[in-house]
């Protein structure tokens, strides 16, 4: 979506409705003129990937509803199978019936991705796959690493109370996040399940939240990947909403809505996820994602709610 000057200033994307759906079609057209509105863009290009019998119909209703909304809609384009067809263009001599051959591997933007580390997957499921709970030997080794943090945690508060409790889990979170930027090595299943299970507490999630400066927003996304797929039923929330946060700093929104659903797929009430996901949904871009409160303002925030208690 373009801003000024001809510089796109915004991206989104939609899962085609499968079967089509007329209603699905006219929900996604509606909340595209929200955001490109909501952002202040009159122009725009839609892509659409996948046969004419899928996109068509989106396409359809776009092509009518965006220019009567005041948004000049350059072209609709639709990729399948390695060749590209405009729905816009009448002319034959440079839009042919049949298409025209695209080389998606080797395209420039496909070469300045790589080269930025951000290749693109083969598809969402895919995409999917990298951040799936872990099978077999780690998986069990995981199991086993929790039972003994929940059994040190419950320990822990017995004899000194929340505060220290917490205390010990944001010891962990920093050393995890100091770990993971220096790249002395991955935490192991134990330090792995002590954070999986400090996360629980709100203080502790937010003291890891307030940590998640930008520059090492590569370092962050593997550390949350990693919890994300080792963290049993009942942890995944918070890993998986932090995963998000620093996959869309880096402008990874297609990772960051994809952590989404597995952390409300653990949580259906999360409210970090919610929050999450209603800035991806309004297509805000990475500069959005800025951190809510330094590490210290968090701390003196619960100090303050410990105070009044």
């Amino acid at each position: 979506m373009s801003g000024p000057h001809g510089r796109v200033h915004s991206a989104f994307r939609f899962d085609l409705p499968d079967p089509p759906d007329p209603s699905e079609a006219a929900a996604i057209a509606g909340h595209t003129i929200a955001v490109l509105r909501g952002q202040r863009l009159t122009t725009a290009v839609a892509l659409g990937y996948g046969p004419g019998t899928q996109v068509t119909p989106v396409a359809d209703i776009l092509r009518v509803v965006l220019p009567e909304a005041g948004i000049q809609l350059r072209d609709i384009l639709r990729v399948h199978e390695s060749r590209c067809w405009s729905y816009l263009c009448p002319d034959p001599t440079c839009c042919p019936p049949d298409g025209i051959p695209v080389g998606i591997g080797d395209h420039p933007a496909a070469t300045a991705l790589a080269m930025a580390g951000l290749p693109a997957a083969a598809s969402r499921a895919v995409l999917a796959s990298t951040i799936a709970p872990l099978r077999g030997p780690d998986a069990y080794a995981m199991r086993e690493a929790t039972v003994c943090a929940e059994r040190a945690a419950a320990e822990r508060l017995a004899s000194h109370g929340q505060d220290a409790l917490d205390d010990w889990h944001l010891t962990a979170v920093k050393a995890a996040i100091a770990c993971y930027r220096t790249g002395e090595g991955d935490a192991d299943p134990d330090e792995l399940a002590i954070l999986s299970v400090g996360l629980t507490s709100l203080r502790v999630r937010d003291d890891a939240w307030a940590r998640m400066d930008p520059s090492f927003q590569e370092a962050h996304v593997r550390l949350w990947t990693d919890l994300t797929r080792r963290a049993q039923p009942g942890y995944v929330a918070a890993p998986a909403s932090l995963l998000a946060f620093t996959a869309w700093q880096g402008g990874e929104g297609a990772l960051a809505n994809l952590a989404l659903d597995r952390a409300l797929a653990d949580d259906p009430g999360y409210s970090m996820a919610h929050l999450l996901r209603d800035a991806l949904a309004a297509a805000l871009p990475p500069s959005a994602a800025r951190l809510p409160m330094t590490p210290e303002e968090v701390a003196a925030s619960y100090e303050a709610l410990r105070r009044d208690r």
